[in-house]
C-alpha cells in the first residue's frame, strides 16, 4: 500500500555530501578510492548543502530484498549477538554501525574487539554513538578501537585484490554535548548495523530495537542466561544478487548513515595518546565472549542461520531526520512532518487515513502514545475527536490489537503512567464518567472497587469487540513470587493487513517529536506471517488490559512494594504531573 506513494530517486544525490574536498587518494583502484572518499568524515564547513533536509525531501524508493526476522525470545536475543559477531568476523570491505546505547559491558566491548580484528585485516570501520544514550567521560572504549588503526590491514577491491589503502576507524559522537551547534535534546535513537553495504554478494543490514548492551542479548555479566532480558525484535536484510545501485537497501542504508554521521553538531574522536591498554581490554572481552558456553551454543550454527531462511519482500526505508532540526515541535508538528517525505509516523498516518481497504492494525511498542493528541494540540483536528473510534466506524470489519508493557515489565514508570492513564482510556472509554472514575487517585473508587470493576460500563470498555489492548506479564511472574520470566518489552513493530514496519521508533512523544528513528516498511506474505507469529508469542505472555487477572497482577505488585509497586500505586499522580507541566512531551 505504501508502494503507491513511493517514487525512485537518485541515490547519488543523498551520497553527494561525500563528494567535497577530496584528500590525496592512496588507493590504486579508482572505484575503491571513490567509495573510501565517500565514507570520510566531513567537518560542517566542508558540507555544501543541508543534507538532513535533502534526505528528508527526497522520496525514497521501494526496493525488493531478502528479509529475515530476529525474534523476541531469549534464544533469539543470543542469536542476534552471535549474528553480529559473525558478520563482523566475515566482513570483507566495510562496516558501519550506530547505536543509541553502546554499553561498557561484555557485549559492547566484545563487539569493539571483533571490530578491532576486522580493521587489522583491512575492513574500513565507521561507528557512531549517541552522546546521552552512550554517555562516557573519555570514550576510552572507542579510542581503544581507534588504536587498532596502528595495525590496520589493506582494503580489498571488488575482486578481492589488496589495494594500497589502509583501513580506518572513524568514531563519532552524535550531537556531542561539547559542540556549540549540538541540539542536545534531539537524539539519535538509531540502531543500524551495515556490513559491506556496497557489495551485493556480501551485504547485510540489521535494524530494530536492540541496543548494544547485554540487557538486549539474553546473557548476563556472568555469561549465564538472562531470562529477564528485553523482549525485542530486529530484521536482517540483504539485497538481491542482481540488484542495481538504486535497488539496494544496504547501499541506501550506507548513504543514510553518511548523512547522519556528518551532521553538524557531531564530534569526531581523536587520540592524542596511547590507548593500547583499552585496545587490549576490548580484545580480551571478545575472547571472553567467544569462550562463553551460552554464546557458543548460538554461534555453532550461525553460519547457516545468516545465509538461509530469508523471505522475499518489498522494502521501503524510512526515518525521522526532520526531528533533528525541527523547531516548535508541538505547535508545528504536522508542518514539520510534512517536510519529510520518508517520515515513519507520516507514512503510518497516510496508510491509516487514506487506505479505505484496511481491516487490521496490530501494534507492538513499549511506550505507546497517541499521535492524534499532537494533532489536537496543534489544532489540526478537533479536541473531542476519538480517531480510533472514527477509524473503526468506517468499516465494521476493522480491528485494532495492541501490545505494550505493563507496570510489571516496564522500565519507565513515567511512560507507563501515560499508557495506563491516557492512551488506553482514550482508546476504549467513551463514557466520560467511567474515564473520570478510572483517573481518580483514590484507588478504592476504581481498582480496589469491586462494584466499579463489575459494572456494565467497565466490562463493556475492556471487552470492546474490536479494540484489544494487551500488556506483557502475568501474576505468576518471578517478580511476584511465581516461577515465570516475562522479560521487558522493547520490540517496536506494526502489522497493517499485508504490510508491516519494523524499526526503532517507540511511537511515544520523544520518538514523534525529538528523536531520529529508522526502520523499514515491508510487504510479502511470508515475512508478514513471521511477524504475526512474533505478535502471537508476545500476546501469549500478555494480559488483556483491565481484565480480572490484570487487576490482580497490579494488586500483587503493590503488595510486593519496591519502585514498581510504589509507582503503580501512584500512576495517576504521575500522569497528572506530566500532563500539567507539559513534561509528557519529553517521554
Amino acid at each position: 500500500m505504501w508502494k503507491g506513494i513511493s517514487i525512485a530517486i537518485s541515490l547519488l544525490v543523498i551520497g553527494g555530501c561525500a563528494s567535497n574536498a577530496h584528500p590525496p587518494v592512496t588507493s590504486n583502484d579508482a572505484w575503491t578510492s571513490e567509495l573510501m572518499e565517500s565514507r570520510r568524515w566531513r567537518d560542517s564547513d566542508e558540507l555544501d548543502q543541508d543534507y538532513l533536509k535533502l534526505a528528508s525531501e527526497s522520496l525514497l524508493p521501494v526496493q525488493p530484498a531478502k528479509v529475515k526476522v530476529l525474534g523476541t525470545e531469549q534464544k533469539d536475543a543470543i542469536q542476534s549477538l552471535a549474528t553480529k559477531i559473525y558478520l563482523i568476523e566475515n566482513a570483507k570491505h566495510t562496516i558501519d554501525m550506530t547505536y543509541y546505547i553502546f554499553a561498557d559491558d561484555l557485549a559492547g566491548k566484545a563487539t569493539l574487539g571483533a571490530l578491532c580484528k576486522a580493521v587489522e585485516r583491512g575492513v574500513d570501520v565507521r561507528i557512531m554513538v549517541d552522546s546521552l544514550g552512550s554517555y562516557s567521560l573519555n570514550n576510552g572504549n572507542l579510542k581503544g578501537l581507534m588504536q587498532c588503526e596502528e595495525n590496520a590491514g589493506y582494503i580489498l577491491d571488488r575482486a578481492g585484490m589488496q589495494t594500497n589503502q589502509k583501513a580506518r576507524v572513524q568514531a563519532v559522537i552524535f550531537n556531542a554535548l561539547t559542540e556549540g551547534d549540538s541540539r542536545w535534546n534531539h537524539r539519535s535513537h538509531d540502531k543500524l548495523f551495515i556490513v559491506d553495504g556496497f557489495y551485493n554478494e556480501d551485504a547485510y543490514v540489521i535494524t530494530g530495537g536492540r541496543n548494544m548492551s547485554l540487557h538486549y542479548y539474553g546473557i548476563n555479566s556472568d555469561g549465564k542466561k538472562d531470562l529477564s532480558a528485553f523482549r525485542d525484535i530486529e530484521i536482517m536484510i540483504r539485497p538481491l544478487a542482481d540488484a542495481k545501485a538504486s535497488e539496494s537497501p544496504t547501499r541506501l542504508s550506507e548513504y543514510y548513515f553518511t548523512v547522519l554521521f556528518t551532521k553538524p553538531g557531531n564530534k569526531k574522536l581523536d587520540t592524542w595518546s596511547s590507548y593500547n591498554r583499552d585496545r587490549e581490554l576490548l580484545v580480551k572481552a571478545y575472547a571472553q565472549l567467544k569462550s562463553n558456553s551460552e554464546f557458543n551454543q548460538a554461534y555453532s550454527s550461525i553460519s547457516s542461520f545468516v545465509k538461509e531462511g530469508y523471505r522475499l519482500s518489498d522494502t521501503k526505508f524510512a526515518h525521522e531526520l526532520d526531528n533533528l532540526d525541527a523547531d516548535d515541535v508541538v505547535e508545528r508538528y504536522s508542518t514539520n512532518k510534512s517536510a519529510n517525505a520518508n517520515s515513519i509516523s507520516g507514512i503510518l498516518a497516510k496508510i491509516a487515513y487514506t487506505d479505505t481497504s484496511l481491516k487490521t492494525i496490530k501494534v507492538v511498542s513499549p511506550y505507546l502514545f497517541l499521535q492524534s493528541e499532537l494533532l489536537k494540540d496543534e489544532g489540526v483536528i478537533d479536541k473531542d475527536l476519538n480517531t480510533a473510534l472514527q477509524w473503526l466506524e468506517q468499516d465494521p470489519d476493522r480491528n485494532i490489537e495492541i501490545i505494550t508493557n505493563s507496570v510489571l515489565t516496564s522500565d519507565n514508570f513515567f511512560t507507563q503512567a501515560v499508557i495506563d492513564m491516557h492512551t488506553v482510556p482514550t482508546l476504549i472509554m467513551y463514557d466520560a464518567e467511567l474515564k473520570n472514575t478510572w483517573l481518580d487517585d483514590d484507588l478504592t473508587s476504581n481498582e480496589l472497587n469491586a462494584s466499579f470493576l463489575n459494572s456494565e460500563a467497565w466490562q463493556k470498555a475492556i471487552n470492546h469487540p474490536r479494540i484489544k489492548f494487551y500488556q506483557l506479564g502475568k501474576p505468576d511472574s518471578v517478580l511476584l513470587g511465581g516461577d515465570q520470566f516475562y522479560g521487558k518489552l522493547h520490540a517496536k513493530f506494526l502489522i497493517i493487513d499485508d504490510s508491516a514496519f519494523v524499526g526503532t521508533t517507540n511511537l511515544d512523544f520523544r520518538s514523534l517529536l525529538y528523536n531520529n528513528e529508522v526502520g523499514f516498511f515491508l510487504t510479502g506474505d511470508e515475512i508478514i506471517s513471521d511477524l504475526n507469529h512474533q505478535f502471537e508469542l508476545l500476546k501469549k505472555d500478555s494480559l488483556l488490559w483491565g481484565s480480572e487477572e490484570w487487576i490482580s497482577m497490579r494488586n500483587k505488585l503493590r503488595e510486593v512494594g519496591g519502585t514498581k509497586g510504589r509507582t503503580s500505586d501512584s500512576q495517576r499522580e504521575i500522569y497528572e504531573l506530566l500532563e500539567s507541566t507539559g513534561l509528557k512531551y519529553q517521554f
